[in-house]
């Protein structure tokens, strides 16, 4: 598993635990494909590529535009990195994301922020990189906040973004085609202040999962769009076990949650847990893994499962800093 530390990338071999490091200095937009065992990301305003066991670092496109948005994600034969840009240069800094640890680990006013991101009407767009030369082109290009840039896992040219900003104020959930084609909306609001967003692939591309509340703040759901067929399938979420963020296992069979602060959407009453849910008769049954009531929530755990389904890995600073920790799916013996 590859890491972000306050001096670069590093590495964890999850059998033996062994740490070392990767790259040196800052990075971002870290994304990795399993095929190449490759990390890309940004360094320097130079999108790279480093080989996860020889340490050979190439060099693949200097833009520093390219990290004003979202980026970076690989798609499934490893042949483009896309993400989203803003056009005219960097944001203002009163709407931008922050851009140092601290205050992405503590972004004061988030939601207000949001607001005054989404009221500027920044040009933006799509961009895709071919890996080998280095070719950047741009497409879907929109004054719309284009965020959460997302490749399918098994359709190279299938792309997952989304219209960000204060989720009932936005059509927030996307498809198109790395070639600009095919722009589609994957959920329409069929009633007042009905939200949906954190969008994600399961893992064999087949499905769109997202968070699901009709209306905001009252009834939630883990929902998804059958990508072949266009069904709607819909799992009960109770108040008390709502995640800001969820996933799925490598099966499909599991998915993951990372419970809620005493300030996010379902507050009043939302747990502060890692969460496994069950799914059954049309509900998320949750088992409890770890207690994150001392952990601050303006840092997000961002749970997510390994390949191999055994383990369930997140970030939090419950001791105060921020580590990289993860748990068991299944209860040691």
């Amino acid at each position: 598993m590859v890491f972000t530390t306050p001096q670069g990338l590093s590495v964890i071999d999850l059998k033996t635990r062994k740490i070392r490091p990767l790259v040196e200095g800052r990075v971002s937009g870290t994304v990795v494909g399993r095929k190449s065992r490759q990390v890309f990301y940004f360094k320097d305003g130079t999108v790279c590529a480093t080989d996860l066991d020889s340490g050979a670092t190439s060099k693949i496109v200097a833009k520093p535009e390219l990290r004003s948005g979202s980026g970076l994600t690989v798609n499934a034969d490893e042949t483009l990195l896309a993400g989203s840009l803003v056009e005219d240069g960097q944001p203002p800094p009163d709407v931008a994301w922050p851009r140092n640890q601290e205050h992405r680990d503590n972004p004061p006013g988030k939601g207000q922020m949001m607001e005054r991101r989404l009221a500027a009407h920044l040009p933006m767009s799509l961009y895709t990189i071919e890996i080998k030369t280095g070719k950047v082109r741009t497409f879907n290009h929109s004054t719309d906040w284009l965020n959460h840039v997302q490749f399918s896992p098994v359709d190279p040219g299938l792309i997952l973004f989304c219209h960000e900003g204060p989720w009932h104020k936005v059509d927030r959930i996307w498809t198109i085609r790395a070639d600009g084609t095919g722009l589609e909306r994957i959920h329409t609001r069929t009633a007042p202040m009905e939200i949906a967003g954190h969008e994600f692939f399961n893992a064999d591309g087949k499905i769109i999962w997202y968070d699901l509340q009709t209306p905001k703040g009252q009834e939630f759901w883990l929902a998804g769009w059958v990508l072949t067929t266009g069904e709607r399938v819909r799992y009960k979420v109770q108040r008390s076990e709502w995640s800001v963020h969820y996933n799925v296992s490598p099966d499909g069979k599991l998915f993951a949650g990372d419970g809620g602060g005493p300030h996010s959407v379902a507050a009043p009453g939302n747990g502060q847990w890692i969460y496994l849910f069950t799914p059954h008769n049309g509900a998320l049954q949750a088992e409890k893994l770890v207690d994150l009531s001392t952990h601050d929530y303006r840092l997000e755990p961002n749970v997510t499962f390994t390949p191999d389904g055994k383990w369930l890995v997140f970030r939090s600073n419950m001791f105060g800093p921020s580590h990289v920790f993860a748990v068991e799916v299944q209860k040691g013996k």
